[in-house]
């Protein structure tokens, strides 16, 4: 909100006109947010360690991973406060696509933040029931999908990576398919956070991509150069992500192998939430599933697993998700992490290669 009171003062003072520029207040966003969680975060592990709000680690799952029982968690409270911090700063809280981001980030970020306290109260690994938790998800989405229709935010054509024209007006049922897309995103990151530092190293890759993506959808010139979709004022959304790779890489800092802390619910439903709306928000639903491919390996690998023994009472992967599978493989932890990671920025590059194929 400093933005809207320093930008005005532009006309007596020309070096606040670097304000206007959504890249200036993405960079200083994400040096913001990275200080501040740098600082905040030893802080806010010794609260946590002091209040014993420690992680409940699965009895099914690799013993491995049973030493890190009573890690402190909650750690997504300093990734979205630290990049709330910046926001305030260098955020256009004018702009209809940023606002719904951030509605969606916050109601997600509530969410796990009940999740995580209810786990950490009763000292198991189960928190808010899966079906309350997709009910909230899946509202807060619906909402966010119809607004974006409702104030003209975008339209509500499909498009597809390599074809410049829609393929499909769904009409209002876009609220439904865009809320599955968000949906998705939120839980796959969540699933995804089962390693130290394997969640945030590719939601970092992803955000950037997708604020990149975000920025040329709201520059008109490039927008039409690109042959993609032009959404007014979504560009905005890249001080957002500025922000959350900046509070990433802090956090990242402390949750390196062997974590100081964890990302737990709050943090992971909540990034995963904002990756979705800004797919959906600026018509990359589909581009998303290369951007995000890791998040969509661990999911489909859980669903195939849950089918799979459902259906021939045989399991495909020694344990889902499939960093768990590799894990029980013989791969160290810190490789699976780094690999993981690589996948990533490979399957981000190869997203942001397809603009020039269109």
């Amino acid at each position: 909100m400093l933005f809207h009171w320093l930008y005005p003062l532009s006309q007596n003072q020309a070096v606040l006109n670097l304000f206007r520029y959504i890249t200036v207040r993405s960079f200083i966003a994400f040096v913001v947010a990275i200080i501040v969680s740098l600082v905040w975060g030893k802080r806010f592990i010794a609260l946590m360690k002091l209040r014993q709000f420690g992680q409940s680690i699965r009895e099914d799952g690799p013993q491995s991973h049973l030493k890190k029982k009573g890690t402190p968690t909650f750690g997504g409270v300093f990734i979205i406060g630290s990049a709330l911090a910046a926001t305030l700063i260098c955020g256009n809280f004018l702009s209809t696509p940023f606002l719904i981001t951030l509605f969606v980030m916050m109601s997600y970020f509530f969410l796990g933040g009940l999740d995580d306290y209810y786990k950490v109260l009763k000292k198991n690994s189960k928190g808010v029931s899966a079906k309350q938790k997709l009910l909230w998800q899946f509202l807060t989405a619906g909402l966010a999908c119809y607004f974006m229709i409702k104030y003209n935010v975008t339209d509500t054509n499909l498009y597809i990576p390599f074809i410049k024209e829609p393929i499909a007006d769904l009409g209002w049922g876009y609220v439904i398919f865009g809320a599955f897309v968000i949906v998705g995103s939120s839980n796959a990151v969540n699933l995804t956070d089962g390693l130290d530092g394997l969640a945030i190293g590719p939601v970092i890759i992803s955000a950037t991509t997708l604020g990149l993506l975000a920025y040329v959808a709201g520059h008109v010139e490039l927008a039409q150069y690109l042959l993609i979709p032009y959404i007014p004022d979504v560009g905005e959304n890249l001080v957002l992500v500025g922000a959350l790779v900046g509070a990433g890489a802090g956090f990242l800092w402390y949750n390196a192998y062997p974590a100081e802390i964890f990302m737990g619910d709050v943090g992971s439903l909540s990034l995963g939430g904002v990756l979705g709306t800004i797919a959906v928000i600026t018509k990359n639903e589909f581009l998303f599933v290369i951007v995000g491919g890791v998040f969509v390996m661990e999911a489909v690998s859980v669903i195939l697993q849950v089918v799979s023994y459902k259906l021939r009472q045989k399991r495909i992967f020694k344990m889902a998700p499939i960093h768990h599978h590799f894990e029980l493989s013989g791969w160290p932890e810190t490789k699976v992490i780094v690999r993981f990671w690589i996948i990533s920025l490979v399957l981000a590059i190869l997203a942001l290669a397809s603009l020039k194929l269109r």
